[in-house]
């Protein structure tokens, strides 16, 4: 059992005070894997009081790089943990462990180690000439308390998405974790101790829908960052509205794959797992509407299914699965619900469409695929968040680009062409935040993010820093 029975509040281990507890169920056995503590409103307002004293101590006040010292030490502590928290982590969510170990294991402390190094080179003042004489000093302040609220599907690499900037720009952190994934977050508040950061700075408290609204609209948090679902991005971004607060909304996705007049389909299928159907499905970003010439509709469809089809279902701890289970039966419900809707408006099931017969227990879905869709259908319209694609035929480039935009989602999206100066033209195009040609990862230097119901602002690269940090101008006159 790996029961972690407090909150990390103010750098002690502290017992819930109005909070309780929530059972950490095994994706693939559904049994219990571990209890968390969970925080209730009184356990959020102790960690967002911890959070502002920390602003008065010895984390604001340090330079750049010392501070840069210690995200480095808090990367190596990451590290250190990374086999056992993505073996963790694939047991909690149903994640193969073979996507696991690199986004899970190792991805915060990659992410830990990139900001340190961007705080180190950087400056935090610069002096401008004053277009009308004199200058001024622009300052980069830390933007203050930041509430990271975080889904289950990428716990880690979600997490330190926001950690790692928001603690090199020197703000101080309260990260609420989902219940589902709620054991593993509480490496980043060993970690935090092992590498000797100071109290408050980081706060690990694991809470429900409730508490975490609770935390968004507290009066001591300063900024939100979330990652979720479109419907919670919308309640927190009217809730940030009202209080005048800025707010990074990481949210929902239904991305095309446009495969290409003269696209190589072993490329695509050898491709296809990582792009449409990474994590079991259980990807924003992933492309699982697939948009198929009319002149190569049947080979896509060929290539597509039999390449599904192949996919090997299973534990996921296993390194030969492909597809592990859904996080939880509530979740498989939902996806089972969306096959039986596409199935009811008589879309054709190529392969898959249930529940594996030879897996009764854990939350698996068959990894299925639906051929002839129209776009208009709900099934190419809603985000899934399963292992389900849906084939659509087009008829020239233009017709392809506007398939791919017509959705309400604008997060991800891939290109499959022989001709890469093609595939950029056609992804410059497309409305949304990150375009693949003929691959799709994202990349730390990079700025990731979506357009339109899939959210507001970026992370990653030097733009995700840029959200922690407010300017502050100091003017002086002419001497």
């Amino acid at each position: 059992m790996f029961d972690r029975n407090d909150l990390y509040i103010g750098g002690q281990w502290i017992a819930p005070v109005d909070g309780g507890s929530v059972d950490v169920i095994e994706a693939a056995t559904e049994k219990v894997l571990g209890r968390s503590a969970l925080a209730g409103p009184a356990d959020i307002d102790a960690a967002v009081a911890a959070a502002r004293d920390a602003l008065g101590g010895p984390w604001v006040a340090m330079s750049r790089a010392e501070r840069a010292d210690v995200l480095e030490r808090f990367a190596a502590a990451m590290a250190a943990r990374a086999k056992e928290t993505a073996e963790l982590v694939s047991r909690e969510n149903g994640m193969p462990i073979t996507l696991a170990k690199p986004t899970n294991g190792y991805g915060p402390s990659a992410m830990l180690k990139y900001y340190a190094g961007l705080i180190r080179a950087a400056q935090d003042e610069e002096v401008r000439p004053g277009a009308l004489g004199g200058r001024t000093v622009v300052r980069s302040e830390p933007v203050g308390v930041v509430a990271a609220i975080t889904p289950w599907n990428y716990p880690q690499p979600l997490a330190a998405m926001k950690i790692a900037p928001a603690l090199a720009a020197g703000c101080t952190v309260v990260l609420k974790p989902a219940p589902e994934t709620a054991l593993d977050a509480f490496v980043f508040a060993d970690a935090a101790q092992e590498a000797g950061i100071p109290a408050g700075v980081l706060n690990v408290v694991p809470a429900d829908r409730e508490a975490g609204a609770h935390l968004v609209a507290h009066p001591g948090v300063d900024k939100v960052a979330f990652t979720g679902s479109t419907a919670a991005g919308r309640a927190i971004g009217e809730a940030c509205g009202r209080l005048l607060r800025p707010v990074t909304l990481e949210l929902g996705g239904k991305s095309a794959a446009i495969v290409a007049e003269d696209a190589d389909l072993t490329v695509f299928a050898d491709h296809l797992l990582e792009v449409s159907l990474v994590n079991n499905g259980q990807t924003c970003h992933a492309s699982t509407r697939i948009l198929a010439p009319r002149s190569r509709y049947a080979e896509v469809v060929e290539a597509v299914t039999e390449t599904v089809r192949a996919l090997r279902v299973g534990d996921p701890l296993d390194k030969a699965t492909a597809i592990g289970p859904l996080v939880s039966a509530a979740q498989r419900d939902r996806v089972l619900g969306h096959i039986a809707a596409g199935r009811a408006d008589g879309y054709q099931i190529t392969t898959g469409g249930g529940t594996p017969a030879d897996l009764p227990q854990g939350w698996f879905v068959e990894p299925t695929v639906f051929a002839g869709v129209d776009n208009s259908a709900s099934i190419s319209q809603e985000e899934i968040f399963g292992p389900v694609l849906t084939i659509t035929e087009y008829t020239d480039a233009d017709d392809a680009v506007a398939i791919a935009n017509d959705s309400k989602y604008g997060l991800g999206g891939t290109i499959w062409t022989s001709d890469e100066e093609c595939g950029l033209e056609l992804a410059r195009r497309i409305h949304t935040g990150t375009v693949g040609v003929n691959h799709y990862a994202l990349d730390l230097t990079a700025p990731f993010g979506g357009v339109k119901a899939s959210g507001l602002g970026r992370e990653l690269g030097p733009e995700g820093l840029e959200p922690y940090l407010a300017p502050k101008s100091v003017y002086f006159a002419t001497r």
